[in-house]
């Protein structure tokens, strides 16, 4: 939508009001990929100068503009062309034709002026799609700060979103706000998604679920597909409103319609999700995201001549996967290094990117045939499938289904799951062969065991229309549910873990939070986790409690064990809620019948050793310790000390406070005469009496 003068005086009216606010905004740039791992000396020297140019920008804007600054800005282009029309206008006497002839020069003036803003966010965008490099990035949102200020709707879009999710250090939720607000009264469904996003978790805003559920219906009637996602998780699960699978289906179908229609372009990648629970001791170290130094050492190998990781850092450059920069010219130069080593894999890895096309291998037929048939004539699957795809479009080589069915029947049978789609397909379509819905499903489901997305989502489409399968709304609506989380906003795991890793909470969570409204799971407990540390600012530290339950309680639905234990956590000991031991207790059962958690059998133990919401019983209580311990290793510790203190309390009961001929057991009230603690007491007796023994024993 083309803004209007009106419109546009909005955005500076808006302007105006946060220059203090642009003055005091941080520098904690957002990192992806190999940058981020040089730390601080290549990165502070080449991002703060650009950093600096959108603050000094932004601030340059707001200091001079006024709310009549674009209008002047158009009366001054209006002025130019009735000085260069001057002797025109003068000998034109009628007054209706002098009218017109204004009204047009304005609305000339006007054209240019939108269309200088629309060129500089093409611009931005296109720096932004082909940039590797912070410094480029900055560039580009420099030019989105220029368009925005000439009332470019998308590019307001951008540097709003900047505002909220902390974009090179520009965080201001309160700015990003009016500017939402501005942006939704033009109709921009982005700004509604977002206002209905800060609605529901009472970020900057009036925590209200209802005009969060509005915004949402608004925004996906405007053609936002993160609402369409919110409302299709919402009705699948009954969040805020009626729980209703069809209208969570109609929801998730339209952006797994879109998401499909990508894929099958160009092969989608999923994105790393790092689960921060698991990784809060060490950050620098985990398999999902590869730091710097452990790249560098691959690095090394692969030039001592290391085929298998050769192949492995051309698979990471041409994805973009572990964090690493897409990089065609990276992919190819270490494929060819382990082809010339006679690597099946990375032969047809070679004839892969020749087939698909890009600026290292441009697009050549014969040239993937020549990689595909080497590689295939080894027997590797990757080559196989190739050599079916040329056959099955007709790539290079007459199309002829029978040698694309035998190439994919092939590679199926050695588990690549793209062949195995690929057959299900050809069933599924009836493409060369007959329609066999039945064969069709089981090379689906083959496939999608292995996370194949056309697969899951061609899968989704026979539950949703009952063709070769009963119908089932449920599991179809959550086939598509997987689909839509293939989408590009998935990015944000990595930016949003970078942030943290930076020590940029507010950000984090802000980017978090919105992938866990859209129901990621992963994000739930990521949000969950962060909100509980307390470590946040945007949010009032005595509604974080209560709000990480409420995305625990998300998570624990979606199976996580982890935030299960943690409900049976917060009414144990009554964060954001009440105490609630029986409560506690059943969430503590069903983590440890489900999902066999050590830490919800130790928990039940303990709840069972002392009665604490359910009956006590002492031998259950034993046989859940020994259970926990069973489980896993890292309750040996913790299980050891527990019954030792158990027995030995039950030890002192037998032989200090039981008369079997004048009295029934009269047992201490500990928690009076110690304290509510004691049993650590207890605990911390038996710890010193074993070191006392083994002193003596080695004395």
């Amino acid at each position: 939508m083309k803004l209007t003068p009106r419109r546009s005086r909005r955005w500076t009216a808006l302007s105006a009001g946060l220059l203090e606010d642009l003055r005091a905004w941080p520098r904690r740039p957002a990192i992806k990929a190999e940058k981020h791992n040089k730390r601080q000396k290549e990165r502070n020297v080449t991002t703060q100068v650009s950093g600096n140019k959108i603050k000094q920008y932004l601030s340059h804007i707001l200091e001079q503009r006024t709310s009549s600054n674009i209008i002047n800005k158009r009366e001054n282009l209006l002025e130019k062309k009735k000085n260069q029309h001057k002797i025109t206008i003068k000998e034109i006497q009628n007054k209706d034709i002098l009218k017109r002839n204004k009204n047009h020069l304005q609305k000339q003036a006007e054209k240019n002026f939108t269309d200088e803003g629309d060129q500089l966010f093409k611009m931005g965008i296109k720096i932004l799609q082909q940039s590797k490099s912070q410094k480029q990035k900055e560039e580009a949102y420099l030019l989105f700060a220029k368009a925005a200020d000439m009332g470019n709707l998308k590019a307001m879009e951008k540097m709003a979103d900047a505002l909220l999710f902390g974009n090179f250090g520009l965080q201001n939720i309160t700015a990003a706000i009016q500017l939402y607000e501005s942006l939704a009264k033009e109709g921009s469904c982005k700004a509604q998604n977002a206002l209905g996003f800060l609605s529901s978790y009472g970020i900057g805003m009036e925590y209200d679920q209802a005009k969060a559920l509005i915004y949402y219906t608004f925004g996906s009637a405007g053609g936002s597909m993160m609402s369409q996602m919110i409302l299709g998780y919402r009705y699948l699960s009954g969040i805020n409103v009626l729980q209703n699978c069809e209208v969570a289906l109609s929801h998730y179908k339209k952006v797994a319609d879109y998401i499909a229609d990508t894929l099958e372009k160009s092969e989608g990648v999923p994105v790393e999700k790092v689960r921060l629970t698991e990784r809060a001791e060490n950050l620098s170290s985990n398999s999902e995201i590869l730091d710097w130094d452990r790249y560098q050492y691959y690095k090394f190998l692969a030039e001592r001549g290391d085929v298998q990781i050769q192949v492995s850092l051309g698979q990471l450059h041409l994805t973009g996967r572990k964090g690493l920069d897409q990089d065609d010219y990276k992919a190819l130069y270490y494929f060819l290094k382990a082809a010339k080593a006679g690597s099946a894999n990375a032969m047809a890895f070679i004839g892969k990117m020749y087939l698909e096309g890009n600026a290292a291998a441009p697009q050549n037929n014969a040239t993937a045939f020549k990689y595909f048939s080497v590689a295939a004539s080894k027997g590797n699957a990757i080559g196989l499938h190739g050599l079916g795809l040329l056959y099955f479009y007709g790539k290079g080589v007459p199309v002829n289904y029978a040698e694309a069915l035998k190439y994919f029947q092939k590679a199926a049978e050695k588990g690549w799951p793209n062949a195995q789609f690929q057959l299900g397909f050809m069933y599924y379509s009836g493409s060369g062969i007959w329609k066999d819905y039945k064969l069709a499903f089981k090379y689906f489901y083959l496939a999608s065991q292995s996370g194949q997305p056309l697969a899951i989502y061609y899968l989704a489409e026979m539950y949703a229309t009952g063709r070769g399968v009963v119908r089932s709304c449920r599991t179809a609506a959550e086939l598509y549910k997987g689909v839509c989380e293939l989408g590009h906003w998935a990015e944000k795991f990595l930016t949003a873990y970078f942030a943290y890793k930076d020590g940029d909470i507010d950000s984090s969570l802000i980017q978090y939070a919105l992938l866990a409204e859209m129901g990621y799971e992963v994000a739930q407990s990521n949000s969950a986790f962060i909100l509980e540390s307390k470590k946040a600012n945007i949010l009032e530290k005595e509604k974080m409690y209560s709000m990480a339950l409420l995305l625990w309680n998300r998570a624990a639905i979606q199976g996580n064990a982890f935030a299960r234990v943690k409900i049976g956590d917060y009414h144990y000991y009554g964060y954001g809620t009440k105490k609630d031991y029986q409560t506690a207790a059943t969430h503590y059962s069903i983590a440890a019948d489900k999902y066999h958690s050590a830490q919800a059998m130790f928990n039940l133990a303990y709840m069972y050793e002392h009665g604490l919401g359910i009956a006590k019983d002492i031998h259950l209580a034993r046989r859940l310790y020994d259970m926990a311990a069973q489980t896993s290793p890292d309750a040996h510790i913790p299980v050891f000390f527990a019954l030792m203190k158990l027995e030995t309390m039950y030890l002192l009961q037998d032989t200090l406070f039981f008369n079997q001929f004048t009295m029934r057991w009269k047992w201490l009230e500990m928690d009076t005469t110690i304290g509510p603690c004691w049993d650590l007491f207890v605990i911390g007796l038996i710890v010193a009496g074993l070191i006392f023994l083994l002193r003596n024993h080695h004395g």
